[in-house]
C-alpha cells in the first residue's frame, strides 16, 4: 500500500472526532476566502501532487493534536477583526476531509457563533460529508487540478472522478464555490487539459470565480524531508503570456477569473 493510501486508511480509524491533527495556523487577508481569515492547516493528505508547496503536511502523525475547544478558543480571539472585514475561518491542509468529522464539528461551532466558514479541499473524499455536513460550509475552495483523467493521475497519483462527483454534488445543492487551478508549465498547461477543466467548471452552478494559480518553487526545500523525488526542480514559473492564455480560456466560458 502506498503512503498516501496509508494516510487515508489511518484517517478512517480515527474515533476521537473532538480532536484532530493540526499542522499550523495563519491569519491572512485577501487569501483563502473573503476578508481577514484564520486559516487552519490540518495534517494528512491522500494525494501526492507533483507541485505541492506544503509536502510537510502530508502525514497525519506529524501534526499536533488539538481539540475543537482549543481551535475555537483561538478563532474567537480574532472574532472582532473577522466581523469588521467580513472574514472567518478557512480549514485547509493537507486535505482536511481526511479528518471530516473534526472539520464538521469545528464548522458547526463556527455557525453557532455566526462565523463564516470556508473549506479548501481537493474533493477526493467528499463522500465523507453528509448533506447536512455540506451546509456547515459557507464557501468551498475546490481544487480541480486537471481536466483530463490521465493528466490528473499524473499530477496527483489519484483519479479525477471522485472530485467531479463532489463538484456536481455541490452544484446540485447550490453551494458557493471558488475553483482553483494550478498552472504548471509542461504539466497542467496543455490547451486541451485547460479546456477540459473549463468544460467542467462551466457546467457547475454556484461557481463565483476561477483562480488560476501560477506554479512557483517556494515549497522546493520542503521536499527533501519527504524522501520522495521532486520532479519539478527544473520547471520554470509560467510567464505572463501563458497565464493570460489560460485565464482567457476560462473567461471565454463566461467565468470570472482571478
Amino acid at each position: 500500500m502506498e503512503i498516501a493510501d496509508l494516510e487515508v486508511a489511518a484517517s478512517e480509524r480515527l474515533v476521537d472526532h473532538g480532536s484532530g491533527a493540526v499542522h499550523s495556523w495563519d491569519l491572512v487577508t485577501a487569501a483563502d476566502g473573503p476578508g481577514t481569515r484564520m486559516t487552519l492547516f490540518l495534517s494528512g493528505c491522500g494525494m501526492r501532487c507533483q507541485y505541492c508547496q506544503n509536502p510537510d503536511t502530508w502525514r497525519m502523525r506529524d501534526g499536533v493534536r488539538h481539540t475543537v475547544d482549543e481551535v475555537m478558543e483561538r478563532v474567537m480571539r480574532y472574532r472582532t477583526v473577522m466581523d469588521v472585514t467580513g472574514g472567518g475561518l478557512t480549514i485547509s491542509g493537507g486535505e482536511p476531509l481526511l479528518q471530516a468529522r473534526f472539520v464538521v464539528n469545528i464548522f458547526s461551532r463556527c455557525h453557532e457563533a455566526g462565523i463564516h466558514t470556508a473549506l479548501d479541499t481537493n474533493g477526493m473524499l467528499g463522500s465523507r460529508l453528509g448533506d447536512d455536513d455540506l451546509d456547515t460550509v459557507d464557501l468551498y475552495l475546490l481544487d480541480i487540478k486537471s481536466g483530463l483523467p490521465d493528466t490528473y493521475r499524473r499530477v496527483t497519483g489519484r483519479e479525477l472522478a471522485p472530485t467531479l462527483t463532489f463538484a456536481r454534488r455541490l452544484s446540485d445543492r447550490g453551494k458557493r464555490m471558488w475553483i482553483r487551478f494550478v498552472l504548471v508549465p509542461g504539466l497542467t498547461d496543455a490547451v486541451e487539459n485547460v479546456e477540459a477543466v473549463a468544460d467542467i467548471v462551466a457546467g457547475l452552478d454556484g461557481v463565483e470565480r476561477v483562480e488560476v494559480l501560477p506554479f512557483h518553487q517556494l515549497g522546493r526545500e520542503k521536499w527533501a524531508a519527504t524522501g520522495e523525488p521532486y520532479l519539478l526542480a527544473d520547471t520554470p514559473v509560467p510567464d505572463a503570456d501563458l497565464i493570460a492564455r489560460v485565464q482567457g480560456q476560462f473567461a471565454a466560458r463566461g467565468l470570472v477569473v482571478r
